[in-house]
């Protein structure tokens, strides 16, 4: 396992923060603070307990609030500006993109957002009114909509005059931005040209003919979009084509590692924003509602197992081999649920493909089922000395590996065209249908043969 030596540096400033609490002296922490970046500073709250976290941001100079909020989980950044007043909280967002400050707006009470909102002067509350109106998993809410724009009937020579008269350009800024005079986009001009064509030629002459993405589209889909065609940037249109803003490849990498993060908490039933050290009432509260599904499921596979008490009473091997096939077919419909969801957020499954990839996964769970389902009957004969026992036992294994794969590889593809999300929903349903099928193909195969 590699080892994160930034983690490992942040971890001994925590012990260091730490130590000055229990002596109560602080000049120590002011000192390691100033010499640390506003990047560190932010993963340094993010790993302290709420108490420490609270007497950390004290400790940080006003001067630094605004870069350090920059680097913050957008949730924990709202819980330090949401007591502020309006005037503060402004100043102190000062330096962020209008998509950032659009994120962090939505983290804050409606009351707070909508006093910082009528605060603003109108072109900045039009852009940040502009990205609030798309939801944040689209290219609209992705967007930020600082861009240079220039018309193509003008020469590359006005162009530089125009971006003299700038103090500084955006960040990431590789291209200008070309739309007619109703504001359609049109094409992008790259600045390598701009330094390098004829000052005289005119901007249609030098610009690239581009691709741009539609507001509505979805973020994971922009991702893809960017990953296709090696993008730094991307400009954002709406309906009619009129040029809204830009997405930038830092935006980008957020959504990706953000969906990766997702997937793997939604299989335990939390959120990708889950604060590691939120409040105990704040965590219980979050995911007890995931415990209770889970409770019903597990209601569920024990009502299957009660209509087989009988026989579980006359055969007692059954109940200590009866995991053994809810296992197994559990392991083998995670795996198929797993390399789907994980081929839809690729793009590489869709409804093209999804037949030939069900009738391969149910031969797969085919295949594995007789391979394992001889050693598991050879083992329960000889451990009972009841070869039925051992055919009934290799049986319900077959028969729970294929409905497995069936569930693991279809599932995803139904949930999502429902509008459930597979990564979230998906485990618990496939628990719950191998739990039930490899009890119902176990026990009923066994009250046939012992009743």
């Amino acid at each position: 396992m590699a080892i994160n030596h930034s983690s490992l540096e942040i971890q001994d400033h925590l012990h260091t923060f730490l130590d000055a609490l229990e002596s109560g002296t602080f000049d120590d922490v002011r000192r390691m603070l100033r010499g640390m970046s506003p990047a560190e500073i932010a993963k340094l709250i993010e790993s302290s307990p709420p108490r420490e976290r609270n007497l950390l941001w004290q400790l940080i100079d006003k001067d630094d609030e605004g870069e350090i909020l920059q680097y913050l989980n957008e949730e924990i950044a709202a819980y330090f500006l949401r007591h502020r007043n309006t005037e503060d909280i402004i100043s102190a967002v000062e330096g962020f993109d209008t998509d950032d400050f659009a994120d962090l707006l939505q983290e804050l009470p409606k009351t707070v957002m909508r006093r910082i909102l009528e605060s603003l002067d109108d072109q900045n509350r039009h852009r940040i009114e502009t990205i609030l109106s798309y939801a944040d998993d689209t290219a609209g809410g992705l967007m930020n909509i600082d861009i240079i724009t220039i018309r193509p009937d003008i020469t590359l020579d006005v162009v530089l005059r125009y971006l003299r008269r700038h103090e500084t350009l955006p960040d990431t800024t590789d291209n200008l931005h070309v739309v007619n005079r109703a504001g359609q986009f049109v094409g992008l001009l790259p600045l390598t040209k701009l330094l390098i064509k004829d000052p005289g030629m005119l901007v249609r002459e030098a610009m690239d003919e581009a691709k741009a993405i539609t507001a509505v589209t979805p973020a994971k889909e922009v991702a893809a979009m960017f990953e296709r065609e090696d993008w730094v940037t991307a400009p954002v249109v709406d309906d009619n084509g009129v040029l809204l803003g830009r997405i930038t490849i830092d935006d980008v990498v957020d959504v990706i590692l953000e969906g990766a993060d997702h997937s793997f908490m939604s299989m335990a039933g939390m959120d990708e924003y889950e604060d590691t050290f939120a409040p105990v009432l704040k965590t219980a509260r979050r995911r007890a509602i995931w415990l209770g599904i889970n409770l019903l499921t597990a209601f569920l596979a024990s009502w299957v197992i009660g209509l087989f008490e009988g026989t579980l009473e006359k055969v007692v091997a059954l109940a200590v081999l009866m995991p053994i096939v809810a296992s197994m077919g559990g392991i083998a419909g995670s795996q198929t649920l797993t390399l789907v969801i994980r081929g839809m957020a690729l793009g590489h499954v869709g409804s093209a493909n999804a037949r030939w990839l069900l009738t391969k996964e149910m031969a797969v769970g085919f295949l594995n089922g007789v391979t394992w389902s001889v050693v598991v009957g050879v083992v329960a004969t000889t451990w009972f000395d009841d070869m039925m026992l051992g055919a009934v036992l290799s049986t319900a294994m077959i028969i729970n590996m294929v409905v497995a794969a069936l569930a693991g590889a279809s599932l995803p593809m139904i949930l999502q065209k429902i509008g459930i999300d597979p990564a979230l929903s998906g485990s618990v349903i496939l628990t719950t249908i191998t739990d039930v099928v490899g009890f119902c193909s176990f026990l009923g195969l066994a009250t046939i043969y012992y009743t």
